[in-house]
């Protein structure tokens, strides 16, 4: 093989690359913002760009994530999402946030954002956070972060976090879409509906059928 065939051959590695890696994260903005118009009934990739003259200071600002959001849920943790839902001047900027508030013990159960990694970092308290790795080798990576602490969640994987403590718990964490999609494996599988077969869940997690029904039952609420 020649110098040039190894160069032509190597261009187009680095290039299938790039480009693979443009299109696994949000579209790449063509302008210099392109605020989401909630009200078009048009279904695109992302969301349709309001008029640039009816654009205010509005469209790129959210205000109270200072405070805390009630966290009395069933897990002990509730997420005060900020994405291009609530701050439409985030449409295709690639880029948004959540606070998550926790109770003592509270957990944000195992799930996955199928658009975005996240970099989550504790305000204050102590919180027990990790991921698992993709088939074959799910491999659990963990750590116990404090107050300062910056961990990150590679995009797709399963991860929770929990609080370790008496006291609660605040964390802010990044992501990297604009909507980055949340699936709460439980809820997904146990509260799908209509209801994925007993058989299927019974199998799937050598599960009683009687066991399975009342998961179901739960999370179908």
């Amino acid at each position: 093989m020649t110098m040039d065939s190894k160069l032509v051959i190597l261009f187009f590695a680095v290039a299938m690359a790039i480009a693979s890696s443009a299109m696994a994260s949000d579209p790449s903005p063509l302008q210099d913002f392109c605020v989401a118009d909630h009200a078009s009934k048009v279904l695109v990739n992302g969301l349709v760009c309001k008029n640039p003259k009816y654009v205010t200071e509005k469209d790129f600002f959210f205000s109270g994530l200072d405070k805390a959001n009630n966290s009395k849920s069933r897990v002990g943790s509730i997420v005060t999402p900020v994405n291009v839902a609530q701050i439409p001047g985030l449409n295709t900027l690639g880029i948004s946030l959540v606070r998550i508030d926790f109770q003592p013990w509270g957990l944000n159960p195992p799930h996955t954002h199928p658009r975005a990694t996240e970099l989550l970092t504790v305000l204050e308290g102590t919180l027990g956070v990790g991921f698992v790795t993709s088939n074959p080798e799910n491999r659990f990576i963990s750590k116990v972060l404090k107050k300062g602490d910056v961990f990150t969640f590679p995009i797709g994987l399963i991860h929770f976090q929990i609080n370790l403590g008496k006291d609660p718990v605040v964390a802010i964490a990044g992501l990297s879409s604009q909507n980055p999609g949340v699936i709460t494996i439980a809820d997904a599988l146990f509260g799908s509906k209509p209801p994925i077969d007993v058989n299927v869940l019974t199998k799937a997690f050598s599960l009683d059928k009687d066991v399975v029904k009342y998961l179901q039952d739960e999370f179908s609420d």
